[in-house]
């Protein structure tokens, strides 16, 4: 075979390749947006005139329902760490099918005893991501595909408030709304699903650069948090502060808004979360470019700082008058999600393809996700039971997330400065020889 020959085959490889992750970006990026369907519309309606106790109704829905997801992130530490490729797309519809005929339970039960069925609508959908997430890792292209993921619950949080506003204008009532928003999105989610089960798996080639991925058994995930944890610890800090503001700003984003002085328009919602997507996917794809595991890595600490700066610029931007909501809205997405989403697509990503560690990027994922959305739970509890230490009244969404954002700002700042510092007694004096030499060539 000449030369011609074998670069010819390279380019049709390289072609079907590119279809295979144009295909697996659509059905994760799909699946995932529709699972939004299932959890996010709720958060449109005030639900104002069920107050319980001390304890506003929203924030006893919002809460329950961060409960059963978090709870379900820390089952999927094993269960999505330990799922056969096979199994992904059943189990990701049935979750979701379990999520919606909650949905159906909240509604036609009376209050108080609906909010038990939002703790049992996040058990299922916690588990969700791990199913879409997994055959997108371990490939060359790996930042590109999971960014694409990452667009899906960004663009999702805004478009499904919209979703949930648009049915409540139409006369659905706010107890029937979410069941009624999970049912638009119940066939598109089986479709996208179905998508993922004939994902092909990563080539040779991405392999070679990325690592195989496997499923992690009790002793592998130990073993890789005690060789590791120096420099994945500080990197889940970061990950755990962002979670809780970047679910005070989705969850309350009406509040806000309405603080604001500006109208929590259904349009609005997507509008800005669709600029924050641009910025974030443009970013979190161009480190697919950076080819050396070791660097892309450091890159994406960078990036973390670099989304920090922007959340400094938008909230003392508008405490000082400067900016109005809209790009308010835009900075603090974009401060919130840099960091969020490259946690996602490139650091998990490098450490794995750096260590050669068998494991998959959903058990690191899940560990972070866990004791992020643990995170949320306590600041939910504490937004009424503990104003006093947060230092906001409990009815005051906006003065709630810049509180929570600069303190979770500063203390991000130095769990970074800790991952930065500890890189090389954590990664490059431990990475295994066939990493090195893998790195070199």
């Amino acid at each position: 075979m000449n030369d011609g020959d074998t670069s010819a085959i390279e380019r049709r490889e390289e072609s079907v390749a590119w279809w295979h992750a144009v295909w697996a970006v659509t059905a994760a990026f799909g699946a995932y947006f529709c699972m939004y369907g299932f959890r996010k519309p709720f958060t449109a309606a005030e639900y104002a005139g069920g107050e319980g106790g001390a304890l506003a109704y929203k924030t006893m829905l919002v809460t329950s329902q961060v409960l059963g997801y978090t709870i379900s992130k820390f089952i999927g530490i094993r269960v999505i760490s330990e799922m056969p490729a096979r199994w992904r797309a059943a189990a990701g519809f049935g979750l979701v099918l379990i999520a919606e005929v909650t949905l159906v339970l909240f509604a036609i039960t009376p209050w108080p005893w609906n909010v038990a069925f939002l703790f049992l609508n996040g058990l299922p959908l916690g588990m969700v991501f791990g199913t879409v997430l997994a055959p997108l890792e371990g490939r060359r292209l790996t930042e590109a595909l999971t960014a694409g993921l990452c667009a899906s619950f960004i663009l999702a949080g805004g478009v499904m408030k919209s979703t949930g506003a648009w049915l409540l204008g139409q006369g659905v009532s706010e107890a029937w709304m979410p069941a009624a928003a999970g049912a638009i999105f119940l066939l598109p989610a089986a479709v996208f699903l179905s998508m993922i089960h004939v994902v092909q798996p990563p080539s040779q080639r991405d392999r070679d650069a990325r690592s195989a991925r496997s499923p992690m058994n009790r002793e592998q995930r130990w073993n890789f948090l005690k060789r590791y944890g120096a420099v994945f610890v500080p990197i889940v800090v970061v990950f755990v502060l962002v979670t809780i503001v970047r679910s005070i700003r989705d969850d309350f984003a009406p509040e806000i808004w309405r603080a604001l002085g500006q109208p929590a328009e259904p349009a609005v919602f997507a509008q800005t979360e669709f600029w924050v997507a641009a910025g974030v996917l443009a970013v979190s794809a161009a480190t697919s470019l950076v080819r050396e595991n070791r660097r892309g890595f450091l890159v994406s600490l960078g990036i973390c700082l670099a989304g920090f700066g922007l959340m400094i610029a938008g909230l003392v931007f508008q405490q000082r008058g400067l900016i109005d909501g809209f790009p308010f809205m835009v900075l603090t997405g974009l401060g919130l999600y840099l960091p969020y989403v490259i946690i996602h697509t490139t650091a998990f990503e490098r450490l794995l393809a750096l260590t050669r560690e068998p494991g998959t990027i959903g058990f690191l994922m899940y560990v972070a996700d866990a004791f992020g959305y643990l995170g949320y739970v306590v600041v939910m509890l504490g937004r009424t039971f503990g104003a006093s230490v947060i230092g906001t009244e409990p009815t005051n969404a906006l003065g709630l997330f810049t509180t929570v954002a600069w303190g979770a700002t500063a203390l991000s700042l130095v769990a970074l400065a800790v991952a930065w510092w500890s890189r090389p007694a954590a990664v490059s004096e431990a990475t295994p020889v066939m990493a090195l030499a893998g790195e070199e060539a």
